[in-house]
C-alpha cells in the first residue's frame, strides 16, 4: 500500500493518546457519562460530552427513601476491562491490546471504565465500557431516563437488561468522518454505557452506521452479563 501523510485529523486524534500514555489516562465513557475529561478524546467527538453536566446528580436526591427503592441489586462495580470477550475486542478494535486500560475513577466502588483503542493502518477504532452504580432501581432509572431524554434519534434495544438504548450520530471535522455509537442499559440499580466509534483516515469515510450500532450492542450484551456475573 502506498503511504500517505499522516493526515492532520489524525494527528489531533493521535496527540491525546500520546500525552496520555506519559501522564496517567484521565478518559471518559461517552456522552452519557459523569465525568467532564472528555477533551482528551479524538478530535470530532464533540457529541460525547454532551449534557454530561447534568449527569453528576443522578444518584442524588432522585432516589426514593421506601425500603423498596433502597435496596440494592449491586453494591459494586466489576472489573470493566473483563467484561468484554477477547474475541469481541479483536473483532470490534482491531490491533488494540486485549487488556484494555481502565480509567482511575474517584471511587471503583460506584465507577469504573475501561478503554480500548487502535489505528491498524488508517483505521481507527475506539470502545469504552463503563459500570455505574446507583443508590437504589429508582435512582438509576431516572438517570437512565435524563440521559436517553436528552440524546434524541436513538431506540429501545429489546431484551437487554430492564431496559436500554441505543443510539448512532456522524461527525464531520476537517472533512473526516466519524460514526459514533451509544448504548446505555439499565440493570436494577446499575448502568453499563457502551460507547463504540470509528474513523477511517484514508478514505476519510466513517464506518456504516449499522456496523457501529451493532458493535456497541454486542459488547453491551457482553457488559450486561459480566455485571451478572459478578454479582452471583
Amino acid at each position: 500500500m502506498r503511504e500517505f501523510p499522516l493526515p492532520l485529523a489524525l494527528t489531533a486524534r493521535l496527540s491525546p493518546v500520546l500525552v496520555l500514555a506519559c501522564t496517567g489516562w484521565a478518559l471518559t465513557s461517552g456522552p452519557f457519562a459523569a465525568s467532564p475529561a472528555g477533551e482528551h478524546r479524538a478530535a470530532g467527538q464533540e457529541t460525547r460530552t454532551a449534557g454530561a453536566e447534568s449527569l453528576s446528580s443522578s444518584a442524588g436526591p432522585s432516589a426514593s427513601t421506601s425500603p423498596a427503592a433502597a435496596a440494592q441489586t449491586y453494591t459494586s462495580a466489576p472489573k470493566p476491562c473483563a467484561a468484554v470477550a477477547a474475541k469481541t475486542l479483536s473483532s470490534l478494535v482491531p490491533g488494540a491490546k486485549t487488556a484494555g486500560k481502565e480509567i482511575p475513577s474517584t471511587d471503583e466502588q460506584v465507577r469504573r471504565t475501561c478503554s480500548w483503542n487502535a489505528l491498524k493502518g488508517y483505521d481507527y477504532r475506539w470502545l469504552d465500557v463503563s459500570f455505574e452504580i446507583m443508590r437504589s432501581a429508582d435512582a438509576a432509572r431516572t438517570s437512565y431516563q435524563q440521559r436517553t431524554a436528552e440524546k434524541s434519534g436513538g431506540g429501545a434495544v429489546p431484551g437487554l437488561g430492564d431496559e436500554a438504548y441505543s443510539v448512532v450520530n456522524l461527525t464531520t471535522e476537517d472533512k473526516q468522518q466519524t460514526r459514533e455509537g451509544v448504548v446505555l442499559a439499565r440493570v436494577g440499580n446499575a448502568l453499563v454505557v457502551v460507547t463504540y466509534n470509528g474513523s477511517d483516515f484514508e478514505t476519510k469515510k466513517a464506518p456504516g452506521t449499522d456496523e457501529i450500532n451493532k458493535g456497541a450492542i454486542k459488547a453491551a450484551k457482553e457488559a450486561v452479563a459480566a455485571l451478572g456475573a459478578a454479582q452471583g
